[in-house]
């Protein structure tokens, strides 16, 4: 039988499990509450080097990560390394432009882990014509470091840069 001593130890019960849960999901909100925040720092001060020429986003990047170009550009396919995709599109970039190409932040995105920026990219080629694209670039991040990007940008104006530039010998 069921007296009052035993239905209020129940309640007690009830009543600490409910707000020991409470407090578990506070503090899990709190903690990707931060993690978006320092996500967004890091990729922000990423930017913001790279904008005045004293480093850039892809020095966030870990050696195994991978970075997706998505689109029709011969370019567009998943690369498996850090290495791979600088060997085969930043290097190759880089050496068709007579500067560094200088991102203009249009915004910046951040939840938990999840950082997206929109940002136009400016720069002059070798021939002296001027290469302007807008990028989105998702990145998936860990202790504050790219483990997984997805870029999404202008494939066709890419293209034709690519092709008609040629990188010295």
């Amino acid at each position: 039988m069921w007296n009052h001593s035993n239905r209020r130890a129940i309640l007690l019960a009830l009543l600490t499990a409910a707000l020991v849960g409470c407090n578990k999901m506070l503090n899990a909100a709190e903690s990707e509450r931060n993690a978006t925040e320092v996500n967004r720092a890091v990729v922000q001060a990423a930017f913001d080097k790279w904008r005045v020429g004293q480093g850039s986003p892809f020095d966030l990047l870990l050696p195994e990560a991978k970075w997706t170009i998505v689109g029709s550009s011969p370019l567009s396919k998943i690369y498996r390394s850090k290495q791979q995709f600088m060997d085969e599109v930043i290097t190759p970039f880089n050496a068709r432009v007579k500067s560094p190409l200088v991102p203009t932040v249009q915004g910046l995105y951040a939840d938990g882990d999840t950082v997206i920026i929109c940002f136009d990219g400016a720069t002059t080629a070798l021939d002296g014509l001027p290469y302007r694209n807008t990028y989105t670039w998702y990145f998936t991040m860990k202790d504050g470091k790219v483990v997984k990007a997805t870029a999404f940008f202008d494939t066709r104006v890419f293209d034709e840069f690519w092709n008609r530039v040629s990188p010295p010998k």
